[in-house]
């Protein structure tokens, strides 16, 4: 009676060690931990560049509870997340990567309406961005 129970447990161990170790890429190069992160990046440009336009503070926050646990699953521990939502450098290269997906829609520093148009077509196309955008218009 003992031996298929020993046979099983061989051939777990086997497979165990025989199975390639899965590598998480780094958590800043995940894309849709970036992707997300980036939106959210672009939603806070358009709420502080337009002033018809403001942030959802709820809804991004529950957004970013979903991508930690989205982050949690994937294998990430808590403080590498921490790590990638503390660091300026990481919120820098953010910022930058908004600003850019936004110039290429027209949007620049000192230009509100070009702001504003984008937040308003994110909000009716009710993407990630305007999902974390409200028009007080």
């Amino acid at each position: 009676m003992k031996r298929p129970f020993k046979r099983v447990t061989l051939t777990i161990a086997a497979l165990v060690v025989a199975a390639p170790a899965y590598a998480l890429v780094p958590i800043n190069e995940e894309p849709k931990i970036i992707n997300t992160l980036l939106q959210g990046f672009i939603g806070d440009a358009i709420d502080d560049n337009c002033p018809t336009i403001e942030a959802r503070t709820m809804r991004a926050l529950g957004e970013l509870n979903k991508l930690r646990d989205y982050a949690l699953a994937q294998g990430y521990t808590a403080d590498q997340i921490r790590g990638l939502v503390k660091s300026k450098e990481e919120k820098a290269k953010g910022k930058a990567m908004a600003a850019e997906w936004l110039k290429e829609r027209g949007a620049e520093p000192g230009n509100p309406d070009a702001y504003c148009k984008i937040g308003e077509e994110e909000i009716a196309k009710n993407s990630l961005i305007g999902y974390l955008l409200r028009s007080t218009k």
